[in-house]
């Protein structure tokens, strides 16, 4: 798997409706429903839990990604290809994929999948970034 498959990935998402715990691309998705999209088309092994909050608080996003079996956390800044958790208010609660001067998410603000300018202000509010096992060009 390259960078590349990883972007072509999200980005086949690109106008998809947000749904909360949307899983379907093209019908709905939210920000976790795109990172497990991605996974399935890449076919990495991957996990999926229901039954959260739209705000996520007490380490459940931390918690689901460490345990995901086809990704890994790693240190510094987040590279094209990379998974990067998010926080706005309090605890992190929002995950994208990292393009490197973009990144691409389901983003309810704006109602869709989209691909946006990774400025400053983004890019402060990354708390964690995790990379798919075995990507090319590590």
């Amino acid at each position: 798997m390259t960078v590349d498959d990883i972007l072509a990935a999200a980005r086949s998402a690109l106008g998809t409706p947000f749904v909360h715990q949307g899983r379907q691309a093209g019908k709905g998705l939210d920000c976790a429903g795109l990172m497990i999209h991605v996974a399935r088309q890449l076919e990495v092994e991957h996990s999926d839990a229901g039954g959260y909050a739209r705000r996520p608080s007490g380490g459940l996003l931390e918690s689901m990604l460490d345990a995901q079996p086809g990704i890994h956390r790693v240190t510094g800044n987040p590279q094209a290809g990379d998974l990067i958790l998010m926080r706005f208010l309090g605890a992190p609660q929002h995950l994208a994929v990292c393009a490197g001067d973009t990144i691409v998410h389901a983003y309810e603000t704006v109602g869709k999948v989209c691909e946006h300018n990774f400025s400053p202000a983004w890019r402060s509010r990354v708390v964690r970034v995790y990379r798919f096992n075995g990507v090319e060009n590590e």
